[in-house]
């Protein structure tokens, strides 16, 4: 049996991080991940989130594993996990089921706030490794517990890559409801333009008939004055 233990400090706040560990995959640092599925997804009367998913994915074990073990073309774990917004902590376990009745990998992940700095996520990792029933089943557990740590080195890498994502999206989000506005305040302020231009128009075409109608109804200067009366 193998014990692997690790610490990493993301310089960004749990919640985005929680975020990018929901859209980790797919990456280019982790192609071996070829699918996630979610078999239940549930919220319990204290808002915690418990999701429980199905990954697929390559090993790329050695060609002497798996004339030993069998070469299957896609490997698959269970997954686990309980996101806790009010502790503000997020909890994942997985264990493989391929190849489970020789060997077990049990990982286990916390996001959480760090205690120092609020403002950024600390992510502790650890996995245990078991192989029984097979031969050379030590040296086995030690080539597991390596391919964790480099997998592990890469799923961070994935993650900050995940995060600048969110970051170019909210930026453009931004960009787009920005652009959004000015063109609202550049029609509305064309409307109102309009508007008065048309009210302008609509008063001086109103004044012109009033005023033709006036002099409709007024004699004219040149119009004979009223004649005298005879005298008796």
């Amino acid at each position: 049996m193998k014990f692997w233990t690790s610490e990493y400090t993301f310089n960004h706040p749990w919640d985005k991080v929680v975020q990018a560990a929901w859209r980790k995959y797919p990456n280019p640092m982790n192609p071996a991940v070829a699918s996630i599925d979610v078999l239940d997804r549930t919220v319990d009367e204290k808002g915690v989130l418990h999701t429980h998913r199905i990954l697929s994915s390559k090993w790329g074990i050695p060609s002497w594993v798996q004339n030993i073990m069998g070469s299957p073309s896609i490997m698959y774990s269970n997954e686990k996990s309980e996101v806790d917004p009010n502790n503000k902590t997020m909890v994942l376990k997985s264990r493989n089921i391929t190849f489970c009745s020789n060997i077990a990998v049990d990982e286990h992940l916390v996001y959480s706030p760090h205690p120092s700095d609020p403002a950024k996520t600390l992510l502790k990792q650890e996995a245990v490794v078991l192989v029984k029933g097979v031969p050379l089943s030590s040296y086995m557990e030690s080539l597991l517990t390596t391919t964790i740590s480099s997998n592990a080195n890469k799923g961070r890498q994935a993650m900050n890559w995940v995060i600048s994502k969110i970051d170019e999206e909210l930026k453009d989000l931004s960009n787009t409801a920005s652009k959004s506005t000015d063109e609202f305040i550049h029609h509305t302020k064309k409307s109102l333009d309009d508007i008065t231009v048309s009210a302008k128009k609509s008063m001086d075409d109103l004044s012109s008939v009033a005023k033709k109608s006036l002099d409709d109804l007024l004699p004219s200067s040149s119009s004979p004055g009223p004649q005298a009366l005879p005298k008796f």
